[in-house]
C-alpha cells in the first residue's frame, strides 16, 4: 500500500497516465504548474464521477478492491477521529459496513 503521504502524487502520476493530451499540453509549464494543473484537473474529474477527489485517488492507486476498501475505511476512521465520534456512531451515520 502507498504511503499516506504519497498518495496524491501517485494518484496524479497515473492520472496522467490516462490522459496522455494533458500531459502534452501542461509538459511546457514547470513542475510546480504542471503539479497544480494536473491536480486541478484530477479534482474536476471527480466531480464529473460524484466523487470527492481523496476517493477518485485512492481509486487510481489501489491495486485491489480489498486495498480500496481497506483505505478508504482508514480515510473514515481519520474522519470519525478528527470529529471525535465514536467509530461505530460514524459507522451507522454514515452506512458503513
Amino acid at each position: 500500500m502507498i504511503p499516506k503521504d504519497q498518495r496524491q502524487d501517485a494518484a496524479i502520476a497515473k492520472f496522467l497516465e490516462q490522459q496522455p493530451a494533458l500531459r502534452e499540453e501542461i509538459q511546457v509549464l514547470n513542475a510546480k504548474e504542471q503539479h497544480e494543473q494536473a491536480l486541478w484537473a484530477l479534482e474536476d474529474a471527480a466531480e464529473e464521477q460524484g466523487l470527492e477527489p481523496w476517493e477518485l485517488v485512492l481509486q487510481l492507486i489501489a491495486t485491489s478492491d480489498e486495498e480500496l476498501k481497506a483505505m478508504r475505511l482508514e480515510v473514515h476512521q481519520e474522519v470519525a477521529e478528527a470529529l471525535g465520534m465514536e467509530w461505530e456512531e460514524y459507522r451507522q451515520l454514515n452506512e458503513l459496513e
